[in-house]
Parts: C-alpha cells; sequence; structure tokens
C-alpha cells in the first residue's frame, strides 16, 4: 500500500511541476484587457450591441444604463432581446432610456416562440443579429443582461480589435466575489476555466484552442458571416466556447482576457446557487460521456485531494517521501491558484482551501451527470434542455 500511495504521490506532484511549467501558465492573470493603455482609434467601426434578456427586472436598470453611457466615440446601438420576460424587463430598459434622455439608441426587439433545435439565449441573440445586420455594422458586441459596463469598455474592445486585426475579442467580466461561498468558490470556477482553456494559448494563432466568455463578446460582422452565423451553434449549451471555436477554426483571430472593471451583477450568495450554475453544464464541458467522468474524478482525486490526503497518510505510516512529495504537490497548487484569490482580493488563507474547493465541485458535476440522465439537465430561466 505504501509502495502505490508513494507512486501516486509522486505522479501529482509531476503533474503540478508541468502544469505550472508547461501548460500555457494558465495560473497568471497577466491577460487582461485593461493591460492596453493604447486606446486611441484611427477609424469608428460601427457597433451593435445585442442583449438577450429574459427577466432580468432586478439587474437591467443597472446594466442598461452602463451600456447607455459607453464613451464610445464611433456609432452604436443597443438591442434588447426581449426573450418572454413577465417582469417588465423592457420597460425597465425602456425607462432607463428616457431617463437619460437616449432612447433613439435603444431598440426593443421582441423574441418569437422558440424554434426547435434552438436554445433560448441563442435564438435570442440571433433574432437580434438579423435585425442589427440591416443596420450593417462593422462589429456585435453580445453581452449578458447582467452585466455593468466600465464606461470605456467598448473603446477598449474595439481599440483591441482594431490594433491586433482581432475577429473576436472577448473579456471574463468580474464575478461578484463578496459572499463566503462566492470567495470561496468563485475563484476556483475561474482558475478552473483558466486550467481547460490556458489564455496564453487561446490567443496564439498557432494553437488549436479556443474559448471566450460569453458575458462579453465582440465579434466582426464579417467574421461571423464567414462562419455561417449562430446557427451553427444553435444548440450549444456552452454557446461561447463553441463560436470562439467556430471562429478559430476558420483561421480568425481570437481573444480571451480577464477584466477588473466590466463586472456581472449576478449574486452567487449560496451554496446551491454556484452548485446549479456549476452542475448545469459542467457534464457538457466532459461532451455527456460516462468514460470523461470517470477519467474526471480519477484526475480531480489524483490532483487536487491526494496532497493532502498524502500528508496525513505519509505522518501516519511514518513514510517521509510520502509526506515530503505531498507537501510539495500541495504547496505548489497553492501557488498556482494564489494569483487569481490576489486578483479577486480574497484573504490568502482561501489560496490553501483548493482541495476543499475541488471536492466541492467534484460534486457538482456527479450531480450534473446525474441530472443528465434524469432528463434534467441544463435547466435555465424556466428551460430545460436535453442532449
Amino acid at each position: 500500500m505504501a509502495a502505490i500511495l508513494l507512486s501516486s504521490t509522486l505522479l501529482s506532484l509531476v503533474i503540478w511541476l508541468f502544469l505550472i511549467l508547461f501548460w500555457g501558465q494558465f495560473w497568471r492573470v497577466d491577460q487582461q484587457l485593461e493591460v492596453n493603455k493604447n486606446t486611441d482609434i484611427t477609424t469608428l467601426p460601427t457597433v451593435c450591441v445585442i442583449v438577450p434578456a429574459r427577466n432580468e427586472a432586478d439587474v437591467i436598470p443597472i446594466s442598461s444604463r452602463s451600456l447607455l453611457l459607453q464613451d464610445y466615440p464611433g456609432n452604436f446601438t443597443i438591442l434588447l432581446v426581449d426573450d418572454g420576460s413577465s417582469d417588465g424587463t423592457a420597460n425597465f430598459a425602456q425607462g432607463v432610456a428616457h431617463a437619460l434622455d437616449k432612447t433613439q439608441q435603444l431598440q426593443i426587439v421582441s423574441s418569437t416562440s422558440l424554434p426547435t433545435g434552438w436554445t433560448g439565449k441563442l435564438w435570442a441573440m440571433e433574432q437580434g443579429v438579423q435585425t442589427a445586420s440591416e443596420l450593417k455594422p462593422d462589429y456585435f458586441l453580445l453581452t449578458d443582461a447582467d452585466i455593468e459596463h466600465d464606461p470605456s469598455n467598448l473603446q477598449r474592445l474595439v481599440a483591441k480589435a482594431e490594433a491586433q486585426k482581432l475577429d473576436l475579442v472577448s473579456i471574463m467580466v468580474r464575478l461578484r466575489c463578496q459572499s463566503f461561498w462566492e470567495q470561496l468558490l468563485i475563484p476556483a470556477f475561474v482558475f478552473f476555466f483558466q486550467k481547460l482553456y490556458p489564455f496564453t494559448w487561446v490567443n496564439n494563432p498557432k494553437k488549436a484552442i479556443a474559448a471566450a466568455a460569453g458575458g462579453c463578446i465582440l465579434i466582426h460582422r464579417e467574421a461571423l458571416n464567414r462562419i455561417g452565423g449562430l446557427q451553427i451553434i444553435r444548440q450549444a449549451l456552452i454557446d461561447d466556447c463553441s463560436l470562439a471555436k467556430a471562429v478559430k477554426s476558420s483561421h480568425g483571430k481570437i481573444w480571451l482576457g480577464l477584466s477588473t472593471l466590466t463586472i456581472s451583477l449576478r449574486p452567487y450568495d449560496s451554496l446551491k446557487t454556484i452548485w446549479d450554475m456549476v452542475a448545469r453544464s459542467a457534464y457538457t464541458q466532459l461532451n455527456y460521456s460516462p468514460l470523461l467522468l470517470a477519467g474526471s474524478l480519477l484526475g480531480m482525486t489524483l490532483v487536487y485531494l491526494l496532497p493532502p490526503i498524502g500528508i496525513i497518510l505519509g505522518a501516519v505510516l511514518g513514510n517521509w517521501m510520502i509526506t515530503l512529495s505531498s507537501f510539495i504537490g500541495y504547496l505548489l497548487m497553492t501557488f498556482a491558484y494564489f494569483p487569481i484569490i490576489r486578483f479577486y482580493k480574497c484573504s490568502p488563507i482561501f489560496a490553501f482551501s483548493l482541495p476543499i474547493i475541488a471536492f466541492l465541485y467534484t460534486l457538482m458535476t456527479v450531480d450534473s451527470a446525474l441530472q443528465h440522465w434524469q432528463g434534467r439537465g441544463g435547466a435555465w430561466k424556466g428551460r430545460v434542455y436535453t442532449n
């Protein structure tokens, strides 16, 4: 038993060394839109902002205000696609536009019935794009209704795209991180996403890996037309990464980074709300494969759970090699996790809690698979999507 345990802890240590040294430096937080201070734009492309919204009355006044007050010097129009809201979402947005005397800049599009083969959000986005296409904009900004945009966000996105000739620019907005559960689990959500899609590799045209963050995506109209429009990803539950993959596969250039200024208004102030968010798409990330699920469970155990367990068992067995290898692996894990903890301004003590966090995320992934097998997977805003 000691030999097997020692081999496992050494393997875990080697994995962490490989991840830190050779896996796209995923743990760093250096890919940020705000790093580029040059926002001067020689040309002023036109932009249509598409906002799919379904029962977002609690956040739409803030998000719509932030969009209407963008300091972008070019021409931009906002299309809010009301996806069957029953809480007056569109009326709240119109009220904000009226108060700011910007009613001409906001257009409400009422979504039609959801056709077979589409998810609700993508169908709403598609109707927004179809309406906006009549204006022939240079870019579409696809953004969620729960995002509060920094006043300079649109200008920075366009400047980034224009300066580097990018077809798609996306930022992972700063998620809310106030409650205990948010501080415990939200930074890890971003950390795991970065590990799955190292941003430096996403931004490297020579790498096939592609990803985007659906809360804020600027895409060139020609690039969207080139890939066949949103209909090619109409059934995707993870639509943002699917869109980025389609653009990059068509030899387009994409960029993904973090943001400190543009934030998400969505609260995740309880374990249940975060659990539901992760469980909604975790099994989708695994392509609904039981084999990949088993591999994921084994990997999470080996990479995240074994180091602290090995420290304890090594001490109990009096085997200093097991204890030492496990301890070094645990330190490397903490070292890799610390930058995102600092980015979210959480207490450094949370950097040492990754094994506990990984255990909770593993349970969420299992629950995601169970929900899928029971026909309850992909639930969002009163709709359930199955695959």
